[in-house]
């Protein structure tokens, strides 16, 4: 039997795709890019080429002309050097950002953005 170890921050997207399934307001796009998981150095040399950014957030979304990055953590995770520098090139872009530690922050987030149906703010 295969044991396979706990990924807190995959189970913590799992659960904020689930709730965007069923809160997001209409309009709002949203998708998780697939950079992550190891790569030999060949490919990831070809990802970079076709595009692939070092340190993407978890989730990107979009709506009414604004643009959204939100970079998920487990309590006490920390930001990457490429997360760090991927969410201020995101802000300096001119869209907004927030790493949140946590469901119950990434809801936050989201209702702070004011993306989901049903907030109180």
């Amino acid at each position: 039997m295969i044991h396979r170890r706990a990924q807190p921050e995959q189970q913590i997207q799992r659960a904020l795709c689930d709730h965007l399934r069923l809160r997001a307001k209409r309009g709002v796009l949203w998708l998780h890019p697939a950079n992550g998981g190891l790569r030999n150095p060949r490919e990831a040399a070809r990802f970079k080429r076709i595009g692939v950014l070092p340190g993407a957030s978890d989730l990107l979304l979009w709506h009414e002309g604004n643009a959204f990055a939100l970079e998920l953590k487990a309590p006490g995770g920390r930001l990457s050097d490429a997360q760090k520098q991927f969410l201020a090139a995101f802000n300096e872009a001119g869209g907004h950002s927030a790493c949140a530690e946590g469901i119950d922050d990434a809801i936050a987030a989201l209702e702070g953005w004011r993306l989901l149906r049903g907030h109180t703010q």
